[in-house]
């Protein structure tokens, strides 16, 4: 399938990386758990999530061997089969490395490519936008998402080279960390690329720009799917009355998640922090976390915890049995 800017609709959902239980040990060769995989494919979609992200932070892409990542995106894609859009993740330290990855990754079935850029060094403007222009050359009409995440990459995709990449065609979306950007991110692309906004931001952008806020990226999807497709179908309809109830409800869910309030603690621990609200929620078995990504400080596991349970309780309220 051709996926293109008007097929980002709905909910792009995130998925973690299933591990197996000795996936914490330096010498694990394969963590992948396969099982809980297909298992957590078959959830995500049947409750309705419109697209697939991989390996992004919490995906594990750093921490994956490269036998374990085409393993994974494999299975999610053979157990998706064909039902809605696969976008694998791939983030490594250098261009060619990525074009490299990123051909494999579309080798084993996926539609596109969600893709963060090398991040040892900064890159300037100038250099992001080169950056995709250099992988839609190597990749011709393959659909790229980018991954806008200021505390990872270290920097923001501003307005300017927002506009320069919506004129690249393989450059369909962009997953957006939110706050104050967001609309200005919003109106430089126009109806040229889908900006994402985080789920629990996206109600109030929507309203704002409601023919082109179209879409978000949860990554809550693997905790409680239902309640998210249930804002999304909301928004959609533009019964905003409806969005804005769930919105908060989904606020709520993730709020202890954050240490004290503060993204940058939570982005230090949020693989770990991920593993503990996954497992919480009740849905999947995330299994234990891959090193070097192994350790998280007492002081934040109550609140991965609680945001795991809120989760629970809201697809409860609004899953199939509800």
């Amino acid at each position: 399938m051709k996926v293109t800017y008007d097929d980002i609709v709905g909910v792009v959902g995130i998925v973690p990386t299933p591990a197996t239980a000795d996936a914490s040990h330096w010498s694990a060769t394969q963590t992948i758990n396969l099982s809980e995989t297909e298992k957590m494919v078959r959830l995500v979609t049947a409750a309705g999530v419109d697209v697939l992200m991989t390996n992004g932070t919490f995906g594990e892409g750093a921490s994956l061997l490269e036998e374990e990542h085409l393993d994974f995106v494999r299975c999610v894609v053979q157990t998706n089969a064909r039902s809605r859009p696969v976008f694998a993740g791939i983030t490594t330290l250098n261009t060619r490395e990525t074009i490299r990855r990123a051909r494999k990754l579309l080798d084993v079935g996926a539609d596109g490519l969600f893709v963060g850029r090398p991040m040892w060094l900064a890159l300037d403007d100038a250099g992001i936008v080169r950056y995709y222009q250099d992988l839609a050359e190597a990749l011709p009409g393959v659909p790229l998402i980018v991954y806008d995440n200021p505390i990872a990459f270290k920097g923001k995709i501003s307005p300017e080279a927002y506009e320069a990449l919506a004129n690249i065609p393989e450059v369909i979306a962009s997953k957006h960390v939110g706050g104050p950007t967001l609309p200005n991110d919003l109106a430089a692309v126009g109806d040229r690329m889908r900006i994402l906004p985080l789920a629990t931001e996206w109600c109030p952008v929507a309203e704002q720009y409601p023919d082109l806020a179209k879409a978000c990226w949860s990554g809550g999807i693997a905790c409680a799917p239902s309640p998210i497709v249930a804002a999304s179908r909301a928004i959609l309809a533009r019964d905003w009355e409806k969005a804005r109830k769930i919105t908060e409800q989904l606020i709520w869910a993730e709020a202890p998640m954050f240490p004290g309030g503060e993204l940058t603690r939570f982005m230090d621990y949020s693989i770990q922090i991920g593993h503990m609200r996954f497992e919480a929620a009740g849905l999947i078995n995330p299994g234990p976390p891959r090193p070097p990504y192994t350790q998280l400080p007492e002081a934040y596991k109550q609140g991965a915890q609680e945001c795991g349970r809120r989760w629970a309780s809201l697809e409860r309220e609004y899953g199939a049995t509800a």
